[in-house]
């Protein structure tokens, strides 16, 4: 019977337990619903803070990291690697690149690099090695990280690109080339010109030098412009119209198969503007400037090297050839190095300038200078290799009227007509008269000390005239002697 009752009481006790437990759930209910209702509010306030106090900028970041790194499925990041260099030639790709997020710095970023040099007017602010910079297209969250990668040559900078691997035919069918198209919009509008030459290190204590092969360059800023290139109009014109069918015929070139590329020769008297004239095309097509010396390559495979490493839309001068053409019309075209040295060939330079080589980039243009034409090998001289023959003469009558402009702030005076009689009758580089003309501000002055000069230019042409001409009686006579 204990037991019994003992069980019963057991039993009753839970009972028990459950009535005293509903009886507590409106109260347990009650605290719930406050609890509740404390934490929406609270959820209400931080919300309110943060819109107010964060911006939307950050806010957006702080949330594109948390589903980064908490709600991205593992594995789905792609990463693209852009190199400074493709094989044997600059990437185009990178230099975009580079160009594209130069304008994607914001206050938000850590790390840039700055620089100026003499030349510049303004400080040169770039991403710096490890700096990361977001970006967006299409609604793509996309990554950009500056590096470098160590190779055989030392160390190269690396554009990397991360992003959900989904969208990889999206970033490299869209997004890539809309940054190519951007940074050449960025080029023609901003675009600062350089002139570029080859890195060399001296040797020891004499005056030769090694090439490294790198290319370094200056900013180049030549106030040259074809408005202030002394130099007949008809000339003048012309080329700037065999510039204009250049640059636009590029579905031409391909129609006719031939290479996109033009070759200039520019010869005659020291003095006559060929340097000049060279910065005025620069300026005017926007292209840079490769400045080679074919003194420093000592190889026909060094300068086809040297051709790949130049970017398309530029141009490539070659200063006096004749200077260095020591066996002009041979097969060896350079012989200022060692013996033992591979030599520069006359056959390397023709492909240089038209063969299968020469096709390597688009908008090039090729410009060659000498003080004598009649000094170069004629399988350079056809057209392919120099297609437009420019003479820069001794200054006319035009050219003095734009130096006079230029110089002087005058367009006529009394003495024009004299110095227009002097210049038909005496040579005078447009280089001299410039100098002339910079000996005064005051148009009377130098004007005057103008017409001075070129009339001692003329009585020393007649002396070295009649020189000549005794020179040769005397041969005659000497000849008639012996006869």
């Amino acid at each position: 019977m204990v037991d019994g009752a003992n069980t019963q009481a057991c039993k009753r006790v839970p009972m028990e337990t459950i009535a005293a437990s509903f009886s507590a759930m409106p109260e347990i209910a009650t605290k719930l619903f406050s609890f509740y209702a404390s934490l929406q509010a609270f959820i209400v306030l931080i919300r309110t803070m943060i819109n107010e106090l964060i911006p939307d900028k950050i806010r957006t970041n702080v949330l594109s990291k948390l589903q980064t790194y908490w709600f991205a499925p593992p594995f789905s990041q792609l990463t693209l690697l852009i190199e400074e260099d493709h094989g044997m030639t600059p990437n185009e790709i990178y230099d975009a690149t580079q160009a594209y997020l130069d304008t994607k710095i914001s206050p938000f970023i850590e790390r840039l690099k700055v620089g100026k040099t003499p030349r510049d007017n303004n400080l040169n602010v770039t991403i710096a090695e490890g700096q990361v910079v977001p970006d967006s297209f299409e609604n793509i969250k996309l990554k950009w990280v500056l590096g470098t990668k160590r190779d055989d040559d030392g160390f190269d900078s690396t554009f990397e690109l991360s992003f959900d691997k989904k969208y990889k035919e999206i970033v490299l069918q869209s997004y890539l080339p809309h940054i190519m198209a951007r940074a050449n919009d960025l080029k023609v509008t901003d675009k600062v010109l350089k002139l570029y030459s080859r890195s060399h290190t001296q040797r020891g204590g004499d005056d030769s030098y090694d090439y490294t092969g790198d290319w370094g360059f200056i900013t180049l800023k030549h106030p040259a412009t074809f408005d202030t290139m002394a130099m007949d109009p008809e000339l003048k014109k012309a080329i700037i119209d065999d510039l204009n069918r250049f640059v636009a015929r590029k579905e031409y070139y391909k129609r006719v198969g031939k290479p996109w590329k033009r070759g200039y020769l520019l010869y005659g008297p020291p003095g006559t503007g060929k340097s000049s004239l060279i910065a005025a095309m620069a300026n005017y097509l926007k292209f840079d400037i490769y400045h080679l010396e074919l003194n420093s390559i000592r190889s026909d495979n060094e300068l086809k090297q040297i051709l790949v490493s130049t970017t398309s839309k530029s141009m490539i001068v070659i200063e006096d050839i004749d200077c260095n053409a020591e066996t002009r019309d041979r097969g060896d075209f350079l012989d200022l190095y060692e013996p033992t040295i591979a030599k520069l060939t006359l056959s390397g330079i023709l492909n240089f300038t038209d063969g299968l080589w020469s096709s390597c980039g688009e908008q090039r243009i090729i410009v060659f200078t000498t003080n004598h034409k009649d000094r170069l090998a004629p399988a350079l001289l056809r057209p392919g290799r120099m297609d437009m023959h420019i003479y820069m003469s001794y200054c006319t009558y035009d050219g003095f009227k734009t130096l006079a402009s230029n110089y002087l702030g005058v367009t006529d005076h009394p003495l024009f007509g004299e110095i227009e009689t002097l210049l038909k009758n005496t040579e005078v580089s447009p280089a001299e008269i410039g100098e002339e003309l910079m000996r005064s501000d005051d148009a009377d002055v130098a004007l005057g000390g103008l017409v001075e000069f070129i009339n001692r230019k003329k009585i020393e042409g007649n002396r070295m005239e009649g020189r000549e001409n005794d020179d040769e009686h005397e041969v005659s006579a000497e000849v008639s002697g012996e006869e």
